[in-house]
C-alpha cells in the first residue's frame, strides 16, 4: 500500500514538472511570434506570470478553489488564507493518491496559465504594470472561483448531470480565452496592422523560437494532462498519453488542409497552432475518447484554429499569436465535444457542457471587461504611440533582447 501512495505521489511530482515546463513554452511561443522588439517585455510577463500566480494561489488561491465539503454545490467559498497543514497531510490521510503539498503545488502550476494566455494576445501594446494588476486579479480570484464550480465541488458539478472538464479545456483555457478577448477589444490592434481596409501581416521575428515553444508546450501537456489523472493508474495514464497525442496531431493536419484551403499557403503559424488546438480541444475528455475520436477532435479543432484566426482578423481584432483561436474557440469545442464523442457523450450531458461553457463565458467576459476597463480608466492599458514604435523593450525595460540588431520601424512609421 505505501509503494503504490508513493507511485502515485512521484506521479504527480513528475506531472508538476511538466506542466512547469510548459510556462517556458509559451514564453518561446509568443516571443517568436511577435516582433524583435518587445521580446524583453514577453520574456519579462512570462517570467512574473508564474510567481504572481504561485504566490495568490499559496495565500489564498487554493482555498477558493478547494474551500471544503460545507461548500459542495455552491458559487463561492473560501477555506481562509495561506496553506495549513491537515490531518494526514504527508501521507494516505489526506489522499490515497497524493501529498496535501503535491495536491497544492500540481493546481498551482494551472492557475498561471490563464494570464499567460491573456498575455500573448495583448501583446505589443499593452502596459506592463496594468498587466500585472490584472494578472494578480484575474489568476488570483476569477480563476479559483470558476475552478471551485467543477473541481471544488461547486454547483457545476453538482448538476444533476454534472459539467464534465477533466483537465481544464473551459476551467482553463476558455478562461484565458475570455480574458483575452477582452482585451484586445479594449486595446485595439497594433499599429499598421489595419490599415485602408486592409489586413498588414506583422511576422513574428523567430519561427524557430515559436516552434520550439509548441513543442515544449507539447511535452508538458503530458503533465498536464496525465497528471489531471490524479493518481500513476497505468491504464489510465497511458489512454491520456494516447489521446493527447493522437488529437495533437489531428490538430496539426486539420490546420494544414484548412490553411491550403483558406490561405492558399503551407502556413507554419497555422500548423503549430493547430497543434495546440488540437491539444486544448482534447483536454476536458482526454480520459474519455478512444482513438477516433481523439483524432476527429484534433482534426475539428485544428480546421477552427484556422477559420477563427481569419475570422478575428477580419473583425480587426488583433491577436498575435492567435491565443483566441486556439485557447477559446478550441476550448468551446473539446468541452462540448464531451458530449458528443466519448463515454459520456448524450443530449443531457451535452446539454449540462453548454451550460458549462455559457455559465463561464459570461462570468469571465465581464469579470475581465470590468477589470480592464476600471484599468483603462484610471492608470490606462495602452503604450504610447512613441513608445509601440520603438518597441515595449526600450519604452518598459531600457533593455534589447538582441542589442547587435537594427530593427527596421518602417513599417509602424509608414502604415500607423
Amino acid at each position: 500500500m505505501e509503494e503504490i501512495f508513493t507511485t502515485n505521489n512521484l506521479w504527480m511530482m513528475m506531472a508538476t514538472i511538466l506542466v512547469f515546463i510548459m510556462h517556458l513554452g509559451f514564453a518561446s511561443l509568443e516571443s517568436g511570434l511577435t516582433q524583435s522588439k518587445n521580446t524583453v517585455n514577453i520574456l519579462f510577463k512570462n517570467a512574473t506570470i508564474l510567481p504572481i500566480g504561485l504566490l495568490t494561489y499559496c495565500l489564498w488561491g487554493f482555498n477558493i478553489m478547494y474551500p471544503g465539503d460545507e461548500f459542495t454545490g455552491s458559487f463561492f467559498g473560501f477555506a481562509g488564507f495561506g496553506l495549513d497543514m491537515p490531518e494526514g497531510a504527508n501521507d494516505g490521510g489526506y489522499n490515497e493518491g497524493y501529498t496535501y503539498w503535491t495536491d497544492f503545488i500540481f493546481q498551482a502550476m494551472f492557475a498561471a496559465t490563464a494570464a499567460t494566455i491573456v498575455s500573448g494576445a495583448v501583446a505589443e501594446r499593452i502596459k506592463l504594470n496594468s498587466f500585472l494588476i490584472f494578472t494578480v486579479i484575474y489568476v488570483g480570484l476569477i480563476y479559483p472561483m470558476v475552478g471551485m464550480w467543477k473541481w471544488g465541488g461547486g454547483f457545476l458539478d453538482a448538476m444533476e448531470t454534472s459539467f464534465y472538464d477533466f483537465a481544464g479545456s473551459t476551467l482553463v483555457h476558455s478562461v484565458g480565452g475570455w480574458g483575452a478577448l477582452v482585451g484586445v477589444m479594449l486595446l485595439g490592434s497594433r499599429l499598421g496592422k489595419y490599415v485602408d481596409g486592409k489586413i498588414r501581416p506583422i511576422p513574428g521575428h523567430s519561427m524557430p523560437l515559436a516552434t520550439i515553444g509548441v513543442f515544449l508546450l507539447w511535452f508538458g501537456w503530458y503533465g498536464f494532462n496525465g497528471g489531471s489523472v490524479l493518481s500513476a493508474n497505468p491504464g489510465l495514464v497511458s489512454l491520456v498519453f494516447v489521446t493527447t497525442s493522437l488529437a495533437a496531431a489531428g490538430g496539426a493536419i486539420g490546420a494544414l488542409i484548412t490553411a491550403l484551403i483558406v490561405v492558399r499557403s503551407n502556413d507554419l503559424s497555422m500548423v503549430l497552432n493547430g497543434i495546440l488546438g488540437g491539444l486544448v480541444g482534447i483536454t476536458a475528455g482526454a480520459d474519455q475518447m478512444g482513438v477516433t475520436d481523439s483524432i476527429i477532435i484534433g482534426l475539428v479543432a485544428g480546421a477552427l484554429v484556422v477559420l477563427a484566426v481569419v475570422f478575428f482578423d477580419r473583425m480587426k481584432l488583433d491577436d498575435p499569436v492567435g491565443a483566441i483561436s486556439v485557447h477559446l474557440v478550441c476550448g468551446i469545442w473539446g468541452t462540448l465535444a464531451v458530449g458528443i464523442f466519448g463515454e459520456l457523450a448524450g443530449g443531457a450531458q451535452f446539454v449540462s457542457q453548454l451550460i458549462g461553457v455559457g455559465v463561464v463565458g459570461v462570468f469571465c467576459f465581464v469579470s475581465a471587461l470590468l477589470i480592464f476597463y476600471l484599468l483603462k480608466v484610471t492608470v490606462g492599458i495602452r503604450v504610447s504611440r512613441e513608445e509601440e514604435i520603438e518597441g515595449l523593450d526600450i519604452g518598459e525595460h531600457k533593455m534589447r533582447a538582441y542589442p547587435d540588431m537594427v530593427e527596421d520601424h518602417t513599417r509602424d512609421k509608414v502604415f500607423s
